[in-house]
């Protein structure tokens, strides 16, 4: 266990911040989910608006630091491939 003051500070802030990002990426994984069930439903004006959201989803969470951004683009683009072949 800690026995500094800022140490003891880091264990509580990085708990909450843990829980915080494990939130952000439950959302994006949701809405990867959405766009997935909406390619294989074969529309795909609604399968390209989902994944529209699912990307805007990712890049947020590049820029708070939860997903690198290599990870979003693999992403986006496996789904924006799947769209393609519809």
């Amino acid at each position: 266990m800690a026995n500094h003051k800022s140490a003891k500070t880091r264990i509580i802030r990085n708990n909450k911040r843990s829980i915080i990002n494990g939130a952000r990426r439950s959302r994006v994984r949701t809405f990867v989910k959405k766009a997935e069930a909406a390619i294989l439903s074969g529309n795909k004006e609604q399968a390209a608006a989902a994944v529209r959201v699912a990307e805007s989803e990712l890049m947020r969470a590049v820029r708070k630091g939860v997903y690198k951004m290599n990870t979003a683009a693999r992403t986006t683009s496996r789904l924006s491939k799947k769209v393609k072949a519809l």
